[in-house]
């Protein structure tokens, strides 16, 4: 959350009452994927405006391009493999754009518009892993998923920016995808979940035969699906969530074990197992690239949330997660919904949540709310609003809950959850409270820090380098896919995140 944003992001309309069942259809083999997902041969100039319109919009939401030396090599490795699926003019048609990101995803858009995170280049172990994460998001465009996905979405009368703008998710935990629809909204994303799975695995086949196609091995995006399920399970368990429960993206993408198991599967009847991993060139390309939130937006700690410049904490309910965006914080739970954001203030707190209520019913919708009443949070003028309103899946409270850190400005928690059950939030909105200076500058950045073993280090010595206070040997074993039993040897390179 950047400082001073006046972006307003609606809330998302669906709090989690529907269970999905599904798993989706096998797409079968990879050598056949070309045929099933009817791949296109060329990027359309329709597509191609389309993606140069909500390119700019996926930037603001995740972070910007990041400005690391490690560009180069992502755009480099990105293009070539976009080669590998025919399209017409590939190289120059795909853009590739590295994010400035926390979140360990993927993205693909209309037009040749693929993107991936720092931190999910952070996670790969070689260049072959990440051209298999290309791959798949390549896939995505060949097969012309997002005009299919938009098809299904006007069928069902979706409303949300992911439907609007048609982007592809390796992992579905996009916060656009779960703030983007509004409180009215009717949720009926839910009926296009199993087309989403399969669409998956179309992808996963694609970027294995394209991994294959130009060299690589093709187990590299298995041992990358992998290394991604075993991080999720880790942030679960820091966030205060049972980690054996399905990840976030399960609701929207297949089983991980499954989806690890058939790429393995489908890519050993592939020639070229013994394809180039380029271990050494990736691992020196990604030493000392930023590691977890980039402090000028904020950053997440645990349960809590630190911003530097705007010098403020605050702590979310145990059993809920953060993702933290360019013009908010999305709160997610099964208790329900919210995000801490801020607006325009003029020094009228009345005017200031009539805003944020407006903004969150959307266009032509209207939220009332009860009277505004005035409190003091931890020495900081404050004021609320609740609502009650019935949405598609029932009736729901909204609450407005705001804080005047100056005359000109203020920020916000607007939160949604089950008629009733608003209280699960009271703790959060006390929570916030101003940052000494010296707390402030405590904030650092963490970063990757590429290093060679030497003679009598373990992973123990190496784990509690980490710049962590919990899980530091989980986090260290699957930042560099390593077992517990592994014995490391001199001369050989890792991973650890340092300050």
């Amino acid at each position: 959350m950047r400082q001073f944003s006046t972006k307003l992001m609606s809330l998302a309309g669906v709090i989690a009452l529907v269970a999905c069942t599904g798993s989706g259809a096998d797409a079968g083999a990879a050598q056949s994927a070309g045929s099933q997902t009817g791949e296109a041969r060329s990027i359309s100039a329709a597509d191609k405006q389309k993606g140069a319109e909500a390119h700019p919009k996926l930037l603001e939401e995740f972070g910007g391009a990041y400005t690391g030396p490690q560009v180069a090599y992502v755009v480099s490795v990105g293009q070539n493999i976009a080669v590998q699926s025919g399209l017409g003019n590939a190289r120059s048609d795909f853009t590739v754009t590295l994010l400035n990101s926390p979140v360990n995803n993927a993205f693909a858009m209309p037009g040749g518009y693929v993107y991936l995170t720092r931190q999910l280049m952070a996670l790969m172990n070689d260049e072959a892993e990440m051209a298999g994460v290309l791959g798949h998001e390549v896939g995505h465009v060949a097969a012309r998923h997002s005009e299919k996905r938009q098809k299904a979405a006007t069928r069902n009368n979706i409303l949300g920016i992911l439907g609007q703008i048609g982007s592809q998710v390796l992992l579905g935990d996009s916060s656009l995808g779960r703030i983007g629809q509004e409180i009215f909204g009717t949720g009926s994303q839910l009926l296009t979940l199993k087309y989403s799975r399969k669409q998956e695995y179309e992808a996963d086949d694609l970027g294995i035969r394209y991994l294959a196609s130009a060299g690589y091995d093709p187990q590299a995006l298995s041992s990358m699906l992998y290394s991604l399920a075993a991080q999720s399970a880790i942030d679960a368990r820091a966030a205060g969530r049972d980690a054996r429960s399905a990840p976030e993206w399960s609701s929207t993408h297949p089983d991980p074990a499954r989806r690890v198991s058939r790429a393995a599967t489908n890519a050993s009847k592939l020639k070229g197992s013994d394809g180039v991993r380029n271990r050494d060139q990736f691992l020196q390309s990604l030493d000392g690239i930023l590691y977890g939130d980039d402090p000028k937006q904020g950053v997440i700690e645990g349960n809590s949330f630190l911003h530097r410049d705007l010098k403020l904490k605050f702590t979310i309910p145990s059993g809920f997660s953060m993702q933290n965006g360019v013009g908010s914080v999305s709160i997610t739970g099964s208790g329900g919904q919210g995000q801490f954001t801020t607006g325009s203030y003029n020094g009228n707190m009345e005017t200031y949540i009539d805003a944020a209520f407006k903004g969150l019913a959307g266009q032509g919708k209207a939220i009332s709310h009860g009277a505004i009443e005035r409190t003091t949070v931890n020495g900081l003028p404050a004021s609320f609003a609740m609502a009650r309103v019935d949405s598609n899946n029932g009736p729901v409270d909204v609450t407005v809950f705001a804080y005047e850190f100056s005359k000109s400005s203020a920020f916000h928690f607007a939160t949604i959850a089950p008629a009733g059950s608003a209280a699960v939030f009271s703790p959060m909105y006390q929570s916030i409270y101003r940052l000494s200076a010296a707390s402030a500058a405590a904030i650092r950045a963490r970063k990757v820090d590429v290093v060679t073993v030497k003679n009598g280090d373990t992973i123990s010595s190496l784990s509690a380098r980490m710049a962590y206070t919990d899980y530091q040997m989980d986090r260290f074993l699957t930042l560099n896919r390593l077992r517990a039993t592994d014995e490391l040897r001199a001369g050989q390179k890792v991973k650890i995140i340092t300050y």
